[in-house]
């Protein structure tokens, strides 16, 4: 294998030479051995560690070998295909990022002092205690809408998980802002804000009487007023639009970070995903346990008022972080450019797709027409979107491409077609996210009618959540040390399973957990049905920790299923499409929680006829959840079944 450098000769080339001659056996590119050059660079790089960048700028033509051995030893096809690209860039690529990234004054940034993790503390920082607020609000707030503002269980979790819905809908907004005309670093920013100002007036709502309903007396429970109502839900809402603007940008800004054009980094970005998960069930535990704890036993005003405050040391960690970041620049609305490419394929209907695909639109450039996108290559499939950019008569004539409208680019149509690819791995996520929603109602409703005592001490319900994120801290290091290395040496993949076998795990595991949440169910109505409990509205003697399997399953799941989201949408999206591909992740759960709402509106209404008490009275005792629960474990594995065939027909995308 040959390839020809007529350009600056890299000084990492000299690098990896004094390397390989330091330590013997680790050879890797050798020059030809017939030219004096090369053994001049290799004597003075060995004896001075280091070659001036004077002695680089030479022409060297001539065939640089790479044998057999060689070629096995340097890593994965991609890696070797930075490297040779290396061989033939300027020296000062190496000192730059090759993805397009800024500094915050708009700048090309250093590799040596921006990004890779000395940024990712702060941005890991902000997003646990981001997490913390959020989780310290949501994990019990199904407690607060029935024991103080008095809703009723169905109710109370409809609420909850229309309101989780909106918290991933948001994101949509978040994402069409940053990838448009804010950037991930603004949106971040001002979007913190808003939550922040939610988080206050949420604060208020449970501390000042006049803003929250009288407590119950003699089991006659006053509603809560559409005043007090409409204090709540406004700063509940808030927090919603608020983390609109954090979900889709952070983890995209962290990946940002890593250079995606330097193999090194690519597979630090990849370890990145994991921790930053990582970060999020930090705060998640700390508010199942500590601050749930707080809202039971210290009051309510007390327990939102200090998640508020660790979102205001969120704002503060992430701006500490400002001189160390690495940008993107905003690529333009990326609607818009689908929104063209449908309006040019549906004018240009009766053209002809030419087999040749180099015939097709692109722009001469390097770069892509698009502001912060590399080029991504043609694909043969949706080709009625190709005659998006199709060259007709009138154009070869008079030479002009400028109205997107009428033509674009190989790289904008390439972008709505991984798209429309994404969406059935994107939809899979759905149900997946209805099962994760239940952690959040029914798992608690559950766990209030179990014994929560150990002892003199009382365990709130909504603090088995723990046991998810316990599982969630425990499996990640386990994986990204362990699991990973062990998974690469048999499939060969950087990152030791692709995106797409990493979530085909969570789904199977979903199916598990949802099996032993019914299982569990049916043990406690069994008992409660042999102590005379079921016509009696009371925790039944069943230890609450029997629910701690299926929260362990859970957690295993959301490892695998999850994290494989935020890998597989970062690293599929178009590059200025990234914080609108996480939005869309984000959306199914969004989706998930409206699903959920869903079912249990329909199972209540089937359930019900008759004068039933249907399968989720408020009194459990008499109901059955268990067939609750088997309902969505076999929702789960049809959609298991369903995401098999889809991931195996999907395409990744080819960038240029």
């Amino acid at each position: 294998m040959t390839r020809k450098v007529v350009e600056n000769y890299p000084l990492s080339f000299f690098l990896r030479c004094s390397n390989s001659n330091k330590k013997p056996g680790r050879l890797r590119l050798l020059p030809n051995p017939n030219s004096q050059l090369p053994r001049f660079c290799s004597f003075y790089v060995t004896t001075h560690d280091t070659l001036p960048l004077a002695h680089t700028r030479v022409i060297w033509s001539n065939p640089i070998p790479i044998s057999k051995r060689d070629r096995r030893e340097m890593g994965s096809l991609e890696e070797r295909s930075l490297l040779e690209d290396g061989l033939i860039q300027d020296e000062s690529n190496g000192l730059y990022t090759g993805d397009g990234s800024v500094d915050v004054n708009g700048k090309p940034v250093l590799k040596q002092s921006t990004g890779n993790w000395r940024a990712c503390p702060f941005i890991l920082g902000t997003e646990c205690c981001e997490r913390l607020a959020f989780y310290g609000i949501a994990t019990n707030l199904v407690t607060y809408l029935t024991n103080k503002l008095h809703e009723g269980n169905v109710s109370a979790a409809r609420n909850v998980t229309t309101w989780s819905g909106t918290c991933y809908l948001t994101p949509l907004i978040g994402a069409v802002l940053a990838d448009a005309y804010w950037g991930r670093y603004w949106t971040i920013a001002i979007f913190s804000t808003i939550y922040f100002i939610g988080m206050c007036t949420l604060t208020l709502s449970a501390s000042v009487p006049a803003l929250k309903p009288p407590q119950c007396v003699d089991s006659v429970c006053p509603s809560a007023s559409p005043a007090q109502y409409g204090v709540f839900f406004f700063g509940l809402y808030l927090i919603a639009l608020g983390t609109g603007g954090i979900k889709p940008c952070v983890s995209s800004f962290g990946a940002d970070q890593f250079d995606d054009t330097d193999s090194r980094e690519r597979v630090k970005k990849g370890s990145f995903f994991n921790w930053f998960y990582f970060s999020i069930n930090i705060g998640a535990l700390i508010s199942s346990t500590l601050i749930v704890w707080v809202q039971d036993n210290a009051g309510w005003g007390l327990g939102f008022g200090i998640p508020a405050l660790f979102m205001g040391i969120a704002i503060a960690s992430f701006f500490s972080g400002t001189p160390l970041y690495r940008f993107q620049k905003p690529g333009g609305s990326p609607l818009t450019r689908m929104c063209q490419v449908l309006v040019a394929s549906f004018r240009k209907w009766n053209l002809d797709v030419p087999r040749d695909s180099s015939l097709l639109y692109e722009t001469q450039d390097k770069g892509s027409a698009i502001k912060g996108s590399r080029k991504l290559e043609h694909s043969d499939e949706l080709n009625c979107l190709d005659k998006a950019a199709v060259i007709s008569e009138t154009e070869t004539k008079t030479g002009d491409f400028s109205n997107p409208w009428r033509i674009c680019t190989v790289t904008q149509v390439e972008e709505l077609k991984i798209l429309i690819r994404m969406f059935p791995i994107w939809a899979t996520g759905i149900v997946f996210s209805a099962v994760y929603a239940q952690m959040a109602t029914m798992f608690v409703e559950q766990g209030m009618m179990m014994d929560t005592s150990v002892g003199s001490f009382t365990i709130p319900p909504a603090s088995l959540s723990s046991f998810d994120v316990i599982s969630v801290i425990f499996w990640v290091p386990i994986y990204d040390r362990f699991i990973v290395p062990i998974a690469r040496k048999f499939t060969g993949k950087e990152r030791g399973f692709s995106e797409l076998q990493r979530m085909g795990i969570g789904l199977f595991l979903s199916v598990l957990c949802m099996s032993a949440a019914a299982l569990v169910e049916m043990k406690r109505l069994q008992l409660a049905r042999e102590l005379g409990l079921v016509d009696k509205e009371v925790a039944v003697p069943l230890s609450i920790f029997w629910q701690i399997p299926q929260y362990f399953l859970l957690g295993a799941a959301e490892i695998f299923t999850f994290i494989g989201q935020l890998e597989f949408f970062y690293d599929q999206s178009p590059d200025a499409m990234r914080s609108l591909c996480s939005a869309l992740s984000l959306l199914t759960t969004s989706l998930g929680n409206y699903l959920s709402s869903l079912i249990l509106t329909i199972v209540t209404y089937f359930t019900t006829q008759g004068g039933k008490a249907g399968w989720i009275p408020d009194n459990l005792n008499e109901g059955h959840l268990d067939y609750f629960f088997w309902l969505l474990a076999g929702l789960s594995l049809l959609n298991m079944l369903v995401y098999i065939v889809c991931a195996m027909r999907y395409k990744k995308k080819k960038a240029s």
